[in-house]
């Protein structure tokens, strides 16, 4: 790793950033800075990342500063935009108003550029800013919390509703760009929101997305959360998310993956009061050399706590897939009910996946369990297909998209369970495209 050109870089960054006349955020960006300098990028050595490697962005000197904030039109952001949804645009790392289509929304709600809105109410974000940089999980969220331009902002007070999706689209042009959005969702007691972080890059080009998103969920608040994650073929896509839960809220993480040569997604739900329900769905398509992993943790550190977890993946060619879930269900977390399934379709001989999900369970009385499979199509249910005039082919494409599409289903978000269903389809072979 080129520290010497990152430092440049940063200080390049300082004069420009939004709040950089706040003291407190200068303070930790150059503390977050001097972290990632120090840590640089995990290796294989470190025990959470064994299995992936990021040694072709280390290797890399991607630039911090876009060269340039157009390239991207007004019908290109139509083809992507989900139908009936707030469309909060970003194009390579910064807030592109023009393209983006909010609409009015109520007293109590906020939605918009995290870089506008701290300009106006900085107090509001100093907590949250300040205590995730003062310890960075690793080397990319120390990069992040120092190089953050822009982000989206959502931000409901209690008893609010927004009806919509909430449509967050990052779109990277640029070649040897990182980009390091910073979100932040937060939605008061007894409120009720649905985000989506969408990331695309249209181009054949070579770059990084350095993602970190922030989430509360306040008494009784219900938080539906989507990463759609569809990278151009050169990208690589680097995610943490991080949700803290309160009193009886509800919070649901789902997460496609099904662009970019490397991705790696941190999910982690941290059920900090009795009551609270989580739900983390997730489904990664691979071919190709693609590389894939998802590391999530749910923590349960309060009673009466509920969570599911269905992650799948389909793998192809030479790829390769992580899936590393961990549920710690701790000493006060009594008549906690978490159940937890990873499972794993292989298309080819050169296919692999790691998968281990992680139970630890320090309170007695509990209900829980956990598994995954790893394996291939199943030969009597192609031999029942054939045997009723349905050639091989077609066969196997018909029980792969069966398999994708049942993750799928789960998304009770309309448009967005369309457009999933609609990506599983261009992934698939042709003979799956024009099933109805």
């Amino acid at each position: 790793m080129n520290k010497d050109l990152y430092r440049e870089q940063f200080a390049q960054l300082e004069s420009g950033r939004a709040g950089a006349r706040l003291p407190w955020l200068q303070r930790t960006r150059s503390a977050a800075f001097e972290r990632f300098a120090d840590l640089g990028f995990p290796t294989l050595r470190d025990e959470d990342w064994k299995y992936t490697s990021v040694a072709s962005i280390d290797k890399r000197s991607f630039k911090l500063v876009p060269a340039s904030l157009n390239g991207v039109g007004a019908d290109q952001v139509a083809a992507l935009a989900l139908d009936g949804s707030r469309l909060l645009v970003f194009v390579n790392g910064r807030h592109a108003p023009a393209l983006s289509r909010l609409g009015p929304v109520g007293g109590g709600v906020e939605i918009g550029s995290l870089a506008a809105a701290i300009v106006r109410h900085p107090e509001r974000f100093e907590e949250m800013l300040t205590r995730d940089a003062e310890a960075p999980v690793n080397g990319f969220t120390a990069l992040n919390a120092a190089c953050w331009a822009d982000g989206a902002l959502v931000d409901l007070a209690a008893g609010c509703a927004v009806d919509e999706p909430i449509h967050l689209l990052f779109i990277t042009t640029d070649g040897d760009l990182a980009i390091q959005p910073r979100n932040i969702v937060r939605v008061g007691a007894g409120s009720r929101a649905e985000v989506i972080e969408h990331y695309v890059g249209p181009n054949d080009a070579a770059y990084l997305t350095n993602a970190v998103t922030q989430i509360e969920a306040a008494a009784g608040a219900t938080v539906t959360h989507t990463t759609l994650q569809q990278e151009g073929p050169r990208g690589s896509h680097i995610a943490d998310i991080r949700a803290e839960q309160r009193q009886g809220s509800r919070f649901t993480s789902q997460s496609f993956a099904l662009g970019g040569l490397l991705s790696r997604n941190g999910i982690v739900a941290r059920l900090a009061a009795p009551g609270c329900e989580a739900t983390l769905l997730g489904l990664y398509m691979a071919g190709g050399r693609q590389h894939m992993d998802h590391h999530t943790l749910i923590d349960h550190l309060q009673p009466n706590g509920t969570s599911r977890e269905f992650y799948k993946g389909v793998l192809d060619g030479a790829a390769r897939a992580v899936f590393n879930g961990r549920v710690i269900v701790h000493a006060d977390a009594q008549k906690t009910d978490a159940q937890q399934s990873n499972r794993n379709l292989l298309l080819s001989d050169d296919a692999e996946v790691d998968t281990k999900p992680q139970l630890e369970i320090y309170a007695d009385d509990v209900r829980c369990n956990h598994g995954a499979t790893v394996g291939q199509l199943d030969a009597e249910q192609i031999y029942y297909l054939r045997s009723r005039g349905v050639g091989d082919a077609s066969a196997r494409a018909l029980l792969t998209f069966a398999f994708a599409a049942e993750l799928a289903s789960r998304v009770s978000c309309a448009p967005l369970r369309s457009r999933v269903e609609q990506l599983l389809r261009g992934r698939l072979p042709e003979q799956v495209k024009e099933l109805p």
